[in-house]
């Protein structure tokens, strides 16, 4: 019986992962194979033979342009990811800790722009920040600004594009630091009251230090989409807010393609993100076992 259920269990396993797997491998491992192809020159979009090179690679490396972008958009990326977690946190502690019994609603209340495209909301930012948007339009209602002269720094800037990108992650990172914090066990709170600690002590000793774990994964939530991120700074940001995304999307998608350089901009984004992911994993799994 333990010999037939063993072999059960070894014809199961595969049958179950090997649809999951033959995806992974289709849809992700063999495209970014193909762009490590074309970043060496095995492949590209000029014919005849091309010898194997790393030309692409030495070009990037030392290109001061490419460098200097990708870390401009590092940084943008930060700050978004910062404001986003600060502004979630509270929030998503006020539906998960305040013991409303209509918070689900306002979950639903807060997860209510997934409804609409994002191409739509962005693009009513880009109506809201216009020189005859919302804001400039409040200005020259109230005497602030003359109709000669708006502020035209809200639109078409570096500021505009991480505002946009605030606005539209906001929702999405409230939802993990939620879950960490409505599986929060309640009885340490009362045990922090218990023991005279006040509010304030009871969350920044149980309740911050418990709830990081959700932070960290809001944070990357943001952080790596938003680093090769290329449809909002489009939209919004101009010459300003231009990021490591537009440059690669250019690379793949304008009139004189460069394939080969727009695939080591691509791997090395995907390198870093990588990288960064493994380092909060494993910086995750550590806490969590000291916890244990």
């Amino acid at each position: 019986m333990a010999g037939r259920r063993r072999r059960r269990l070894d014809l199961t396993t595969p049958g179950l992962l090997g649809l999951p797997l033959a995806w992974l491998v289709a849809f992700f491992l063999v495209p970014i194979g193909i762009v490590g192809a074309y970043s060496i020159d095995v492949f590209s979009i000029f014919p005849g033979k091309h010898p194997v090179t790393l030309a692409g690679w030495h070009d990037f490396v030392h290109s001061a342009v490419y460098l200097k972008l990708f870390w401009k958009s590092v940084r943008m990326s930060l700050i978004v990811s910062a404001l986003v977690v600060l502004l979630a946190y509270p929030l998503a502690y006020y539906l998960a800790l305040s013991g409303t019994k209509r918070k689900y609603i306002l979950l639903l209340i807060l997860i209510a722009p997934f409804l609409t495209s994002y191409l739509l909301r962005v693009l009513a930012w880009k109506v809201i920040l216009g020189s005859n948007g919302v804001v400039n339009s409040l200005l020259y209602w109230l005497g602030l600004r003359s109709h000669d002269n708006p502020v035209s720094q809200l639109l078409y800037s570096r500021f505009a594009v991480m505002l946009v990108l605030v606005y539209v992650w906001l929702p999405f990172v409230a939802l993990p630091i939620f879950v960490s914090l409505e599986s929060l066990d309640q009885r340490l709170l009362e045990a922090a009251a218990d023991l005279y600690a006040s509010r304030w002590q009871a969350f920044r000793r149980v309740t911050l230090p418990l709830s990081v774990p959700g932070i960290i994964a809001a944070f990357l939530f943001v952080f790596i989409p938003t680093v090769g991120e290329f449809v909002t700074p489009s939209l919004v940001g101009g010459t300003s807010g231009y990021m490591y995304g537009n440059q690669i999307s250019d690379l793949f998608g304008t009139g004189f393609p460069d394939w080969r350089t727009g695939s080591v901009l691509a791997l090395f984004l995907l390198g870093v993100v990588a990288a960064l992911t493994g380092v909060f994993a494993r910086f995750l799994g550590m806490r969590q076992t000291a916890a244990r």
